[in-house]
């Protein structure tokens, strides 16, 4: 595929660097030569210098020819015109990314794509939304929905007194015979497992589960884990994450959010009229403490520098606080904060990168998540009619062994799969899969 990114800063370079591994054929424009020669250096790519949304640079891209144009410029401007004229020279996917969320109103939706945008992100908001269902699910460390909800992915970590711990993968769906679940992965020592029947769990090691989302408790129960409720959240950073999560949850739970700048400060009390916005410097613990941090639920860090997100994580999850998230932007301390401590890690890029990811895929994808903390990532497939996949039972497919169906959702019908399952065409299948295997499981159900 011929992809052509415009804009070579962080999510542009991650991008290149991410769909180079696929094998594509990439482009990546930027009036910046230094961002040029960063991402050139990263991913094997052909750079080009000027201004994207000038017909002289996009015609030397050669967008006339490109299969998808990605405009992820820090200006949503830049970008929207971008994508509009890149249509318009024969690009036949556009996607822009955008700072403002009255543009995702179903309305305006509507009224981009008839100007030939056929998909606009806002990274701050899926982020923030992430963080709003990691709080909605205190006992998991990442959690996602499928096919509107009918299959649900958790991830949560085995603590030694775990009843999981030191048995097998059988033994422990042998604990719950009456639950539909499937554990897809293991991740252990920076390394990701794709487990089978005879797998055993241990202490420390973060699971991934399958399952319909009315049992997730149970499971988490069965875990050993007690769930909690959040009643009281602090939020560390005016950022607009911070502000999205916060407008969402002010009437329902206790909020109080800390913003450094005092004019910032003001703004903020002005929007969020029922959160409670204080003005101090998250970093001096003895503040944050007068301020209440120790009788906080949870505490969400989301400043612009990861460092100060993951010590202000750290300090919180040490003064008792059960679930600490921290947005952490450069990807070398993802592991390091997850081995300090810190519950769970966002990350624009890979939240990014999991959206846009689909749409460079010949199957019918519906969505990718790319998982902080694993080297897998998840997929929805729509199977196709006449696939491989619907031509044998699921223990008989020539499926790869880095791969793993976990369930299937046929219309109404929501069901965990094994190995005498039949996949039919139009199903929606969940599968878990390591990068290398993502083309042969994407040729199974194609």
């Amino acid at each position: 595929m011929k992809i052509v990114i415009a804009g070579a800063g962080e999510v542009g370079s991650h991008l290149a660097r991410m769909l180079n591994a696929n094998k594509h054929d990439i482009v990546v424009i930027d009036s910046d030569p230094k961002l040029l020669i960063d991402v050139s250096n990263v991913a094997d790519v052909v750079t080009i210098e000027g201004d994207c949304t000038t017909f002289a640079v996009l015609k030397r891209a050669s967008v006339r020819k490109c299969d998808l144009f990605i405009a992820v410029n820090n200006e949503e401007n830049v970008n929207v015109l971008a994508a509009v004229i890149a249509k318009q020279l024969g690009a036949k996917k556009t996607i822009a990314r955008i700072d403002n969320n009255e543009y995702l109103e179903p309305s305006n939706v509507e009224l981009f794509i008839n100007m030939g945008i056929d998909y606009l992100f806002y990274p701050e908001q899926m982020a923030a939304q992430e963080v709003i269902n990691l709080l909605g699910h205190m006992s998991t460390t990442e959690y996602v929905d499928f096919s509107g909800g009918k299959l649900s992915l958790a991830v949560f970590k085995l603590s030694v007194s775990s009843p999981f711990v030191g048995k097998s993968v059988a033994e422990v769906d042998e604990m719950m015979p009456d639950i539909p679940f499937r554990t897809v992965a293991i991740s252990r020592d920076d390394n990701t497992i794709i487990p089978r029947g005879t797998d055993c769990f241990k202490e420390e090691d973060m699971i991934y589960i399958v399952t319909n989302r009315e049992f997730i408790e149970t499971i988490i129960s069965y875990a050993g884990i007690v769930e909690q409720k959040v009643k009281n959240l602090m939020i560390l950073g005016g950022s607009r994450v911070g502000v999205r999560i916060a407008s969402a949850l002010q009437d329902e739970i206790n909020v109080k959010l800390v913003e450094y700048k005092q004019e910032k400060a003001y703004l903020l009390a002005e929007v969020l009229d029922k959160t409670l916005i204080i003005n101090e410097d998250g970093r001096d613990m003895e503040s944050m403490l007068e301020e209440g941090l120790s009788n906080m639920d949870a505490f969400v860090a989301v400043t612009g520098r990861s460092e100060t997100n993951i010590l202000a994580a750290m300090t919180a999850k040490r003064m008792g606080v059960k679930k600490v998230i921290a947005d952490v932007e450069n990807m070398n301390y993802i592991h390091l904060a997850e081995s300090m401590g810190v519950d769970t890690i966002i990350n624009k890029k890979l939240i990014t990168a999991s959206n846009i990811f689909r749409f460079t895929m010949n199957t019918d994808v519906q969505a990718v998540k790319y998982l902080v903390g694993c080297s897998a990532e998840v997929l929805e497939f729509i199977v196709k009619p006449n696939s491989p996949a619907t031509k044998k039972v699921v223990k008989e497919l020539d499926f790869p062994d880095q791969a793993i169906i976990g369930g299937v959702v046929r219309g109404d019908n929501v069901f965990i799969v094994n190995g005498d399952t039949q996949i039919n065409a139009y199903d929606r299948v969940v599968v878990f899969a390591l990068p290398a295997a993502a083309s042969e499981v994407s040729y199974c159900f194609n």
